[in-house]
């Protein structure tokens, strides 16, 4: 029964496995765009590698996105922005003004004239004072019948050269600006225009107070305003019947011959065909038959996605969170692909796809990120602009990325990893660019910023492998180097209570370092996983020998089977402690698997020298296991092994460590301890070779000094 349920178990996870690719291919068919695609690739300055191209239908020639655009800025620096006249504020100034000036005169009789002077000077005044208010108003009138513009919405592009279209009871005329006062020159003609007043008028001057108090800037209001609407109007209407065609291919006209150099008029025409030609497919064609093709695309890529796993990372389709993150990766990037392509065809360039190795790399091998990346780069190659183009220059940015980041817990390898992307994607594209326009002027130099914000962008790997180590349950480097602090609580708490295991595992994690460093793995793993190995003998230190000072054994109160127990044990209470405090999985493996499955061999040995004719329960005497699983688990076992028994020599000479080294990693090996394990016979060899070393170098004979002589 329980074959059967497990039998269940195994062929719902391959299911699983296999629903979650059937998702990924439908959901990037479902990102494709759904015209056809041109059957030919090209590129400028590049010779025509095909049969001659006839002209399969009429066709424009599209213009370029340049063109276009010098097209529209032209007519924009030709617009002539619209205005309205509004009537009303002279009108309202005007009256504004009388009733103000009115007020100021009577204000300024009752201030400033007494009964006793008598009336005639009153009487005087009020009159040139009313018609200092006549002329105002008149020159009120004048300046507001010119009219007075409002500038400052077209300030930026105003000269003396503007012309403004002003409409007027619907009718639209062209005038110069110059034909109008703006709220400026209006306010200094009619200064000018007082000022003459004045001095012919010997009365009012005499009383500057009075005068002075009558601010004619106050009532100089625009009364010609800027019509947005009318404008906006206008000017999309101008864009919109902005033809974006120059000249027309005729069906069976030649277009290129096999062997001729693609130059620019070629190119533009063989652009334009590409574009007319995969519109037609999508509308003229049936729908199904374009999503066919793309679905055996999508399929073949993600086919030769799963081959690959199976043969070479078969642990990864083996876990599913493992499969969901790869394909999950590959997803979002394709994604991210597609929606900077619906803004502009450039945008693509702005897309950080050398993510996909950075982040694949952090979690498992180059092989693995770079055949990822190859994957993801071709997925989006099929709909992006300029295949072979985008394909080359990504594929060797991935690249790049790569070699460059063989670690992120040093955080200027990222930095130095995002500036050589810059420098890979600037480098290429230009190499490219100036192959195939032949010249620097056409080189699109806008391209170099989008270089510059993608390297930028992959500084984003730092959050976003943060997120997912803690969603997939992985281990970065990151988090090693935390880990492997020796400040960290439950390394303190070694030290503290089990200092000679402390100073072993410290030992250990050296030994494993330098060996794994040299066969190749994670250095940085192995030594982590080495401080952490022994922490299941907290729970019982002085059991352990490193841990006897007094020279007092408990083991001594024990029988040989009962001792084992307890120093096996150590091994589930590692297990225990490393979940208590939320050790990740990819260390509680060196916990588990660095004994394997051997034997306590001191009281198995001396359990059979005691009792020679008494069957022995071997399992009583055996490490639950399993077996090393991995090169650094199997490189701790072998480190763990010889620096404890190393500690026990009472000799330290080069024939004895040899020795030493020698049977104990032998015996490891024809117990067949390593037969899970990716550790072939010429690591294991330069792996004894720098034990050996280490070793010799730890217990080297120290000079001994000469006694003080006595005075």
């Amino acid at each position: 029964m329980k074959h059967f349920l497990d039998s269940i178990h195994a062929y719902y996870k391959v299911i699983f496995r296999g629903i979650l690719f059937v998702i990924s291919v439908a959901v990037i068919v479902l990102i494709f765009p759904r015209e056809g695609k041109f059957k030919y690739e090209f590129q400028k300055g590049k010779p025509w590698m095909h049969e001659t191209l006839i002209a399969p239908f009429d066709f424009p020639i599209y213009k370029n996105d340049k063109q276009i655009q010098a097209e529209k800025d032209s007519l924009l620096k030709l617009f002539n922005p619209y205005f309205i006249i509004d009537s009303s504020v002279g009108e309202i100034e005007r009256d504004r003004f009388n009733v103000l000036y009115e007020q100021k005169i009577n204000e300024f009789v009752n201030k400033s004239f007494r009964k006793k002077d008598g009336n005639s000077k009153k009487i005087i005044f009020e009159k040139n004072a009313n018609k200092f208010k006549d002329f105002s108003l008149t020159l009120l009138s004048e300046v507001y019948s010119k009219g007075i513009v409002d500038i400052s919405e077209i300030k930026e592009n105003f000269n003396e050269n503007t012309r403004i279209i002003i409409l007027k009871d619907k009718v639209a005329n062209n005038h110069s600006v110059n034909d109008f006062y703006t709220q400026k020159t209006a306010y200094e003609y009619s200064i000018n225009q007082v000022d003459k007043y004045l001095k012919d008028n010997q009365v009012i001057i005499k009383y500057p107070e009075f005068y002075k108090s009558v601010n004619l800037y106050e009532f100089i209001l625009p009364n010609i305003y800027y019509d947005s609407k009318t404008s906006d109007n206008v000017k999309e209407t101008m864009l919109r019947n902005l033809s974006n065609s120059k000249g027309m291919v005729q069906e069976g006209e030649r277009i290129i011959s096999q062997g001729d150099v693609i130059d620019n008029r070629v190119y533009r025409i063989l652009e334009s065909l590409k574009h007319d030609f995969e519109s037609k497919l999508g509308s003229s064609f049936h729908f199904q038959i374009i999503l066919l093709g793309q679905i055996i695309f999508v399929v073949a890529c993600f086919t030769v996605l799963f081959l690959f796993l199976l043969n070479f990372r078969k642990d990864i389709l083996e876990n599913s969170l493992k499969t969901m993150f790869i394909l999950m990766v590959v997803l979002l990037i394709v994604s991210i692909a597609s929606i900077a392509l619906r803004i502009s065809t450039n945008s693509i360039y702005i897309v950080p796809f050398a993510l996909v190795p950075i982040i694949i790399r952090t979690f498992y091998d180059s092989r693995l990120a770079l055949f990822i990346h190859i994957i993801t780069v071709l997925l989006v190659g099929f709909f992006a602009p300029n295949g072979f183009e985008f394909v080359f220059l990504n594929f060797i940015a991935g690249i790049v990325a790569i070699f460059s980041l063989t670690n992120l817990y040093r955080r200027g390898k990222l930095f130095l990893s995002s500036a050589l992307v810059i420098f890979t994607y600037s480098f290429v594209y230009f190499g490219m660019a100036i192959t195939q326009e032949g010249n620097f002027a056409n080189i699109e130099w806008q391209n170099f910023l989008f270089f510059a914000l993608n390297g930028g962008l992959v500084l984003s790997s730092y959050p976003l492998i943060y997120i997912f180590e803690k969603t997939f349950g992985f281990l970065s480097d990151v988090t090693l180097m935390e880990l492997s602090d020796t400040n960290q609580k439950l390394l303190r708490e070694l030290a503290e209570k089990a200092p000679g295991t402390f100073q072993h595992s410290m030992q250990v994690a050296n030994l494993a370092e330098e060996a794994v460093i040299k066969v190749g793995g994670n250095p940085l793993l192995v030594r982590t996983g080495a401080l952490y190995h022994d922490i299941g003998k907290l729970s019982d230190p002085i059991y352990f020998i490193e841990n006897q000072r007094s020279g007092f054994n408990p083991h001594d109160m024990h029988e040989f089977d009962e001792s084992a127990d307890i120093i096996i044990n150590h091994v589930n209470e590692g297990v225990e402690l490393a979940r208590k405090y939320k050790i990740p999985d990819k260390l509680v493996d060196f916990i588990k698997t660095h004994h394997g499955t051997g034997k306590v061999q001191y009281f198995y040995r001396s359990y059979i020298k005691k009792f020679p004719n008494k069957d022995v329960d071997i399992s009583k005497f055996s490490y639950p296991g399993p077996k090393p699983n991995s090169k650094e688990t199997a490189v701790l076992m072998m480190a763990d092994s010889v620096e404890a028994a190393s500690r026990s020599m009472s000799d330290y000479t080069n024939n004895t460590i040899d020795s030493l080294v020698e049977s104990i990693i032998n015996d490891q090996i024809s117990d067949g301890q390593f037969d899970n394990s990716d550790i072939t016979f010429k690591d294991i060899a330069n792996i004894k070779a720098i034990f050996k070393d280490k070793i010799a170098n730890i217990y080297h004979a120290r000079i001994k000094y000469p006694e003080k002589a006595s005075q």
